[in-house]
Order: structure tokens, then sequence, then C-alpha cells
């Protein structure tokens, strides 16, 4: 039997879960959505601050949820990275704090290998499998052979698809975070925009800054002629563009790897463009796909705990000494 407590605070939500073998008591999320749509996006000082001021609160309501005490608890885990350096360190003081004063092992926890085991809640991972992992930070295709084996097999060369949306919604004058916006008004518009389809190459990478710069440009050029934007239509056009390539690279991996599961992960794999491809593509398939429920999309404390207990029976944890590291590669994840 055991107790697991895990903090989620790489970005601008401090989130804290625990799990008990297996059974998920509680998982608390403070989100600073509304104070970072004020900046059109993240602002790196005020989240940490935020977290800071949240961090206790967040604390003493999980422990109420799961109606346990910190005595009980047997370990402690932390997001070590990736993610923004002072929100992280916020996190993975709480923990070490906890963990030297209930004299209990810390267990670092990689975010994005918490956002593919989160989709355990739904039903068991089957190997080999693909991971698909969108958000505002990330765009990689991670392949595991067995469990706790990542290896990248296509990433993003510059922008996240994330954080593609975020800019594009803000060209648009639309809010922040731009996936939400963008995805609805795409249902209301028609694909009537010319946008370039980046890298066209035979790799499992991505490119997204291309489409970006194209959209703002196009913006640009229309608003200097005189010309109306039609909002819905370019969000339309844009999101077919973008999930396409996510697709098309994924026709590329089921070709080149033997894979029994594809999974969705982080925060775009709320889209529910994505999703939809995604089902008329597996489904009727002999190829298993999970889609993870929305709360299990955005960060959470949840998935940070689901991922730790894995790392618990096989005996990983990290000596106090331990930093975070915002550029933690998931492939590196044994090194720390």
């Amino acid at each position: 039997m055991s107790i697991i407590l895990g903090i989620e605070s790489s970005c601008d939500e401090t989130s804290i879960a625990i799990i008990k073998d297996g059974e998920l008591l509680s998982n608390v999320v403070a989100t600073q959505i509304e104070m970072h749509q004020k900046f059109g996006g993240v602002m790196p000082e005020l989240a940490s601050r935020l977290h800071c001021e949240n961090a206790l609160f967040v604390l003493d309501e999980a422990l109420k949820k799961a109606d346990i005490s910190l005595e009980e608890v047997d370990a402690f885990a932390f997001t070590r990275g990736p993610g923004l350096i002072g929100a992280l360190h916020i996190g993975m003081q709480v923990a070490k704090t906890l963990a030297m004063l209930y004299d209990k092992p810390l267990i670092p926890v990689h975010h994005l290998a918490g956002h593919i085991y989160a989709n355990e809640f739904v039903k068991p991972l089957q190997f080999p499998l693909l991971s698909i992992v969108v958000s505002g930070g990330n765009t990689e295709f991670v392949y595991m052979k067995e469990d706790m084996d990542f290896e990248i097999i296509g990433e993003t060369k510059d922008d996240a698809i994330g954080e593609c949306f975020d800019k594009v919604a803000r060209t648009l004058g639309l809010p922040y975070p731009g996936g939400i916006p963008i995805d609805k008004l795409s249902k209301e518009g028609k694909h009537t925009y010319t946008l370039p389809f980046p890298l066209h190459d035979d790799s499992l990478n991505f490119s997204y800054s291309g489409l970006k710069t194209a959209v703002i440009n196009l913006v640009n050029n229309e608003k200097a002629r005189g010309n109306e934007i039609r909002v819905a239509d370019l969000c339309k056009s844009f999101q077919d563009v973008a999930i396409s390539m996510i697709m098309d690279r994924l026709d590329k991996a089921l070709s080149r790897y033997e894979i029994k599961q594809v999974v969705l992960a982080g925060g775009v794999s709320a889209n529910s463009y994505l999703r939809e491809q995604m089902h008329q593509r597996l489904d009727n398939t002999d190829i298993d796909l999970i889609v993870p429920p929305i709360w299990c999309t955005t960060d959470n404390a949840a998935m940070i705990v689901r991922l730790a207990e894995h790392l618990w029976k096989l005996g990983v944890v990290a000596p106090k000494t331990i930093s975070c590291d915002p550029n933690w590669r998931i492939d590196k994840y044994k090194t720390f």
C-alpha cells in the first residue's frame, strides 16, 4: 500500500493531487488563466508569484478532500521539468520541504511523461505505443516500446502547435489561450484561405513558425488593402492545416513502426477537430486509441501522481539536492 502526494507547477496552474494504490483521492487545481489573459500570454514572474500564493491553500484543500494527513504520505512527487524555471522551482521547493520535514522520498516526474500516463485514467497503456504530445510548449511524437521507455521520433523544429494557436489568436484579436476560441470559431467557418503546409520532407518532425508567420502576414496585408478579415474562415483554414500536419506525420509513423496503441497527450489534445480526425483515422482498425478526458488535457497533479506510482514501484527516487530542469527531455528521463 502506498500514498503519494504530487505537485504540478510547470506553468500557470498550481495543482496538488493524492493517490492511494491507484485510486485518485484528490486533485486540486488553482488556475492562473484569468490573470495572464490581461497580457495575452503567460507572464513567468507573475506565474511564480501566484504559485507562492496558492501552494499552501491548494495543499490544504487536497489533504482535506483526500481525508489524510501529511504523516500518512509515503512519498512526495513533483514536476521537475520541462516548464518555466521559476514556476518549477516553487513546486520543487514545496515538495523538498515536505520530504525533508517528514523524512520521506522525493520522486521527480517529467511533465510530458505525466501527460502520457494520464491516459491510464481511461484504460491501461498497451506497448508498443505512439504518444502524440501536443501542448503550448511541446509538439512531439514519442514512441514507447515498453513501460517507461521514451524515444522521440519526431519533434517541432521551432514553435509548438499550442504556441502557434496562441499567436494566431492574438493576431485575430481572440482571447488567450488561443486554442479554445479558434476551435470554436472554426466550426462556424469555411476553409477559404490558402495557407502553407510547412516542412515538406520525409521526417516525422514539425515546423509551425512558417504557418504562424503566413497568418500574420495575411492579416496585415488584408488590413492594408482595407479588406475585412473573415475570422471564422481564417480560423477554419488555419486549424485544418495545423492539424493536418499531425495527421500526415501519424500516417508516416504508422507505416514505419510497430504500434498497438496511439494516445493523445497535452493541452492541444482537447482540440475537437484533432480528436475527430484521430477517431476517423484509427477507429475500425487494429490500433487502439486513447483520447484523454478534457480534465486530463490541462496541467494537473493527477497525472503527476499517476506516473509517480510507476516510478515508486521501480524505486526511482531523487536526492534532496536535485534541481529542476526547464529543458528536461523525455528521452533523458533516467538522468537527474
